[in-house]
């Protein structure tokens, strides 16, 4: 965890593992790394509410965690550049909620 900045680093310790719904973001960010969606289909693959979803994603957003690409209903999300360039850290922080 030493080349993480250590923003990126304490949002990712309280929005992903220690705050409520952190078990949730995990899965929606895990899902966009894989293949970015949108949110109709994120909420589908993951059988989560739509509004649930849309609220993560707007969290994860605020905390530049996720970018949004494009516009309303289909606007797709993926990881912001500093997620990507840090998943291996990001990976090794939140498999402690999957516990």
């Amino acid at each position: 965890m030493l080349n993480m900045d250590r923003n990126l680093r304490n949002i990712i310790l309280w929005l992903l593992v220690g705050s409520k719904g952190g078990r949730t973001r995990v899965r929606i960010l895990k899902l966009i790394k894989e293949r970015p969606a949108n949110v109709h289909q994120i909420s589908k693959e993951l059988g989560l509410n739509y509004r649930t979803v849309k609220y993560h994603l707007g969290l994860m957003l605020e905390h530049r965690i996720v970018e949004k690409v494009g516009e309303d209903y289909g606007a797709i999300y993926i990881p912001s550049r500093g997620v990507e360039e840090n998943w291996d850290e990001i990976e090794k922080i939140i498999g402690v909620n999957e516990r």
